[in-house]
Parts: structure tokens; C-alpha cells; sequence
């Protein structure tokens, strides 16, 4: 399938390789795509954000979290009207605190545009292990939140492409979900500081049964 990721930083190029890699056509869409320069990524060509999300099966929003809906309302509720909008932003203010408190980011984008199939994953892991899950001495637990099931079930594949195994995706439920793993994002800077690397994963433990 085509996907359009939105934002040309480290994660929209760390997911734009590997998606190509696994056979998918892939672009990147920049707010300045004009005079961008070389691609970043090796077969992934920059378009301006309206290109990168026509054509799209799934648009992903990697921009930073603070600038993520005004960005997508510049894009326009009908070219996203239908999609399935794979959200991995995070907000954070000029004081490090997060920028969505009373509701997640991936909410408002729901709420913003009601016609978008919107599911947020992929948030609590740094972009190393969001592309090689290998990368750490165990498995990974990753998250999915979103109201809509064909959407979950896309990004699921997506998911898989990049290497996740199945019984690493824990589905939270609906979108209101998306605002505990934004939350994580604290706990997320306070881990890393402690091990000295964003290198981590984190793997939920179910109880013993019986």
C-alpha cells in the first residue's frame, strides 16, 4: 500500500526505510518539500504534505505534537475523510511538560476530524525499537488505541511488517486509551534517564493463571 508519513524527522524516517523495506511504497511529506535537498531516505521521495496524503491507504502523523492538528487541518478534513491515520506524535510544551493534558493528542485529532480512522501506537518506544524490536534482551509489549477495528487491524499489519510479533500488540481500546500511553511519555524520560539510553523496551506481564 502507499503511505504518506507526515513529518521528515528521525521517526517519519526511521518508519519511511523500514515500511520501504518491507515492499511498501512509502513517501515523506514535508511543509517544505520544495527545497528540501537529497531524500533522506534512500527511495523514499519528499513531496509537500497534500501529495503525501493523496493516494494514501495510510497517512501517518509523525509531526511534532504541538503543531500536529494545525497541520492536518491545513491538509483538509476531505483529503483525510476515509483514511486511516496511523498517530505516533507526542506534544510537549517550551517546558517539557505535555502539551495535552485533559485529553490525548490522538483524541483531538479524532474529535478534529470525525471522518479519519484514527489509532494511536507506537508513542512509548524510541524510534530504534519502533524499526527492530530485536534491538533488546526481551519482547516488547506496543499499544494500539483507536474506535475503529478495520483501522486496528491495518496498523496491526503494519506493525507486523516492521517486525512486531502478534503477541506483542496489546489492543487498549477506543481512542480515549491514547491518552495513557501520551501519559507514559514522563515515565518514558525518567526511565531513560535512570538507564542512560532511550534503547528500551517495556513488556507487559500478564498474572499467572490457574
Amino acid at each position: 500500500m502507499k503511505i504518506g508519513i507526515l513529518g521528515t524527522g528521525n521517526v517519519g524516517r526511521a518508519l519511511a526505510g523500514a515500511w520501504a523495506r518491507a515492499g511498501h511504497e512509502v513517501v515523506l511529506g514535508s511543509r517544505r518539500a520544495a527545497g528540501f535537498g537529497p531524500a533522506p531516505v534512500e527511495g523514499v521521495p519528499v513531496v509537500d504534505c497534500a501529495s503525501a496524503v493523496d493516494g494514501a491507504g495510510v497517512v501517518v502523523n509523525a509531526t511534532p505534537g504541538t503543531a500536529s492538528v494545525r497541520l492536518l487541518t491545513a491538509i483538509g478534513a476531505p483529503a483525510l475523510a476515509g483514511k486511516v491515520l496511523l498517530d505516533v506524535a507526542v506534544g510537549f510544551t517550551e517546558d517539557d511538560d505535555l502539551s495535552h493534558l485533559g485529553e490525548s493528542l490522538g483524541e483531538e485529532i479524532q474529535r478534529t476530524f470525525p471522518d479519519t480512522r484514527v489509532v494511536k501506537t507506537l508513542c512509548t518506544i524510541d524510534r530504534a525499537l519502533m524499526v527492530d524490536p530485536a534491538s533488546v534482551e526481551g519482547p516488547s509489549t506496543v499499544f494500539l488505541s483507536g474506535d475503529d477495528a478495520g483501522a486496528k487491524r491495518t496498523v496491526r499489519a503494519l506493525l507486523t511488517d516492521l517486525g512486531w510479533p502478534e503477541d506483542a500488540l496489546l489492543d487498549l481500546g477506543g481512542i480515549a486509551t491514547a491518552r495513557g500511553q501520551e501519559h507514559y511519555s514522563l515515565l518514558f524520560i525518567g526511565i531513560a534517564q535512570a538507564l542512560g539510553s532511550y534503547g528500551f523496551g517495556i513488556r507487559v506481564v500478564p498474572p499467572v493463571r490457574g
